[in-house]
């Protein structure tokens, strides 16, 4: 195993930049997930790090090997790694036994090793019952299982998986994603997992990379992603937060709306725009008027929609802005109310970019 390091990587097609100047550092034994929408250059970034595309400029290190550059790029069948792709690529007229130990037979392993390998990923990934079905006899969870153990019975250093579980349905997809996390932490090999789904990431990785636009846009722990973004686009992708654009009155006081909010995250500067990001569970909704009116606007409800576990409003405020909030199933509010929210200081977070 090793850590993967991007400098400085570009893919482009024509003029189109679609990685633009990526770097990124994967220590031995992460997982990291590229999170992100479609077209924001991740399964681009991960074909890069298989060595299926070559780089316009820049470097991917494995360990201490230069593996691609502008000017020399190593085969994929020369990397070491392993990759999983969005439709498993499983032989069908291959057992599951077949298609697992096919990597091994390549390289000309002796019966015994096999067979011992064998064993030990079968039951690792719970596929012993099945070892003697076809592809086309599993589910779409079980021929996960299959692409899995395949990839990990070679022992490779690097783990590459594009998108592995957009195929399956939602209860399946939920639980695959711990599955994946689970057989990491009992391999421990350097995993790069590309998703736009955000859950998976906030699941599975040790560290997330925000992609946009061909760029790294924020990385962090789940946590920090979450909890702490550093850009309006950050904000808006993980977690849908409300973004709030005013003035600021000082270094962590911002007006909006005819109201003022103070604030923590990046410090402002006083006259300048200001962004605010605050999720919409974080706002409190009432149609009684709160004792302090610091962080908290007057509102009128534009749609309520009925969630079961909770209730989930829009609502607008004095100039046109449209806010959400979830607020618990007692609190029904009906459309055209007044109603009063309240911004907790330390959930509304300045943006610096």
């Amino acid at each position: 195993m090793a850590s993967v390091d991007l400098r400085g990587l570009t893919k482009r097609f024509g003029s189109l930049a679609v990685v633009d100047n990526v770097s990124l550092k994967i220590d031995h034994g992460q997982l990291v997930c590229l999170l992100g929408p479609s077209g924001c250059g991740k399964t681009t970034t991960l074909r890069l790090i298989a060595g299926f595309l070559e780089p316009s400029d820049g470097e991917i290190h494995v360990g201490e090997r230069l593996v691609s550059s502008r000017a020399r790029t190593l085969p994929p069948e020369q990397r070491n790694m392993s990759m999983i792709f969005q439709s498993y690529a499983l032989w069908p007229h291959m057992t599951v036994t077949e298609n697992i130990v096919y990597g091994l037979r390549l390289r000309k392993l002796d019966r015994d090793t096999i067979a011992k390998k064998l064993a030990a990923i079968l039951a690792t990934t719970k596929l012993e019952v099945l070892a003697q079905r076809y592809p086309g006899e599993l589910s779409g969870g079980q021929q996960q299982r299959v692409a899995l153990a395949r990839a990990l019975i070679v022992e490779p250093e690097t783990l590459l998986l594009d998108e592995p579980l957009s195929n399956l349905d939602a209860n399946l997809r939920e639980e695959m994603r711990f599955e994946i996390r689970r057989l990491h932490d009992e391999y421990r090999y350097t995993t790069v997992y590309v998703t736009h789904d955000q859950s998976e990431a906030m699941t599975t990785a040790d560290l997330i990379a925000v992609m946009n636009g061909g760029r790294v846009d924020q990385i962090g722990t789940p946590e920090d992603i979450y909890a702490r973004p550093e850009s309006e686009f950050v904000a808006r992708f993980i977690g849908a937060s409300n973004v709030i654009k005013g003035t600021a009155r000082d270094a962590n006081h911002v007006t909006f709306a005819g109201a003022t909010l103070k604030v923590v995250g990046a410090p402002l500067t006083p006259g300048q725009g200001a962004v605010v990001a605050i999720r919409q569970h974080d706002i409190g909704l009432s149609t009684q008027a709160p004792a302090s009116t610091e962080n908290a606007i007057k509102a009128v409800v534009t749609r309520q929609v009925y969630l079961g576990a909770a209730r989930d409003y829009m609502v607008e405020v004095a100039d046109g802005t449209s806010l959400r909030a979830t607020t618990p199933t007692e609190t029904n509010v009906p459309r055209g109310s007044e109603v009063w929210l309240t911004l907790p200081p330390e959930r509304c977070r300045a943006l610096s970019r």
